[in-house]
């Protein structure tokens, strides 16, 4: 049995790929499999045959299942399609953002994203987005989030935020740390005097995120000195908040604290 053609049984056909997953639940007899697919015994009755020939599934009495080996396969290759789909459901995003700043080992689980969605605005209404944003977070019990950019908006919302009692830690790049600093001084105070904030600052950073326990936010730059205000990568299921919640950790262990200024 040589691995090409193992290989493309499974990927030159979405038919067996989708036996295969449904075989993974459970044994089915043909006529499980036709009315599970509606289709006719001369249309799946070859794929079968096929999956046989390769070990992949077997027959015991009227029922197929899927073999050991069949099994081992697709605990690796459900990942693999998953990152695949992930990527193409949000191709445009991800061909034309700088990536770099995303830390290997986060990128090597980008299939925790499949489910994010991305949001856009206009040019005309680049700050649209921010009503979503606040819905989003009024909704939330604890922030936290990096930021590499200015929003005027933000110190203000961030001390409401804080006079809320809400936890919250934030990242910064050193620019925009010595912009808030320079520019909002009791604001930066009053944040670091409350009693459930935490502000890190970490030297630079290509891409700006919130994650809370009800949704993650991530916008990116196109290239190291150009900004995108406008698409945002937005998800809402436990492992996009995971993903982000381990791009925040992987941050804050290379940023520096600020306790006072």
């Amino acid at each position: 049995m040589k691995s090409k053609g193992l290989l493309s049984i499974l990927t030159f056909s979405e038919k067996r790929k989708d036996i295969l997953f449904l075989l993974e639940e459970k044994p089915s007899t043909l006529s499980d499999i036709k009315d599970h697919f509606d289709v006719s015994s001369p249309e799946i009755s070859p794929r079968l045959k096929e999956m046989q020939a390769y070990n992949l599934i077997e027959k015991t009495d009227k029922h197929y299942q899927i073999t050991p080996i069949g099994r081992a396969i697709i605990t690796h290759f459900r990942p693999f399609l998953e990152m695949i789909e992930t990527i193409e459901k949000n191709e445009s995003f991800w061909e034309e953002h700088y990536l770099d700043d995303i830390p290997r080992h986060l990128m090597d689980n980008l299939m925790d994203l499949i489910n994010c969605e991305v949001v856009s605005d206009s040019i005309e209404n680049i700050y649209e987005s921010h009503k979503t944003f606040t819905e989003n977070i009024s909704r939330s019990s604890f922030i936290k989030g990096v930021s590499s950019i200015f929003i005027p908006t933000y110190p203000d919302f961030v001390v409401g935020l804080a006079d809320r009692g809400i936890p919250t830690s934030l990242i910064l790049t050193e620019k925009v740390f010595s912009k808030v600093r320079d520019e909002h001084f009791d604001k930066m105070e009053f944040y670091l005097k409350s009693p459930h904030t935490e502000l890190f600052v970490i030297e630079d950073v290509k891409l700006a995120f919130v994650v809370t326990d009800v949704f993650f936010s991530m916008s990116l730059f196109f290239n190291p000195d150009t900004y995108d205000p406008r698409d945002d990568l937005v998800g809402y299921d436990s492992s996009a908040l995971k993903w982000g919640t381990g791009l925040f950790d992987h941050f804050k262990g290379i940023s520096r604290k600020i306790v006072s200024i």
